[in-house]
């Protein structure tokens, strides 16, 4: 591994306790972290796909949302716990967001296709995070896009909780360019 890049460990995703079972784990059901961010394979199914047999554009957001998701799940963070914390230092819930994307479609997916959701951090502030993300089949970039998300609780921006600035201002510096 090349210097400045930090090892990652490859957390398995594990059902809630009332759901376990040693036989019911999925190591790569989340994705997983590389170095600078987050890949997340998804396939397109048959209801992903419009009349002409092309996925609906909004399914590349929900790909998006997922790639998102699970990142923040795979650097630990747990959204019920983050939720509390934020309850006990604002006295409401929090949520992440999305103040503005730019989206650039360039290339259509089709069913049966294997993409890969790529994300990583591109700048941590305070308050909001951007998110680089593509949407890939193979090497060729489907979809390319940055995403703005607001921490929010109380009906306000909020500091994002420190230690998940740090997990992601770690990223930044070893983010793919571009």
């Amino acid at each position: 591994m090349s210097e400045g890049h930090r090892t990652v460990a490859h957390p398995q995703v594990q059902a809630r306790p009332d759901q376990a079972r040693p036989d019911r784990v999925w190591p790569d059901l989340a994705g997983r972290l590389v170095p600078g961010g987050h890949v997340l394979a998804v396939r397109v199914y048959y209801e992903d796909t419009d009349f002409s047999g092309f996925v609906y554009h909004a399914n590349f957001l929900r790909y998006m949302e997922r790639g998102r998701s699970d990142y923040l799940r795979l650097l630990g963070v747990e959204q019920g716990a983050l939720f509390e914390e934020a309850v006990a230092e604002v006295g409401a819930g929090f949520a992440f967001v999305v103040r503005h994307m730019d989206l650039d479609f360039r290339r259509p997916a089709k069913i049966d296709d294997i993409l890969e959701v790529h994300t990583h951090p591109a700048e941590v502030r305070g308050a909001s995070l951007t998110l680089a993300q593509s949407v890939r089949r193979g090497e060729e970039i489907l979809i390319a896009a940055k995403i703005k998300v607001a921490f929010v609780a109380g009906e306000r921006a909020t500091r994002i909780p420190l230690g998940l600035r740090k997990a992601m201002g770690a990223d930044v510096d070893t983010a793919p360019s571009g």
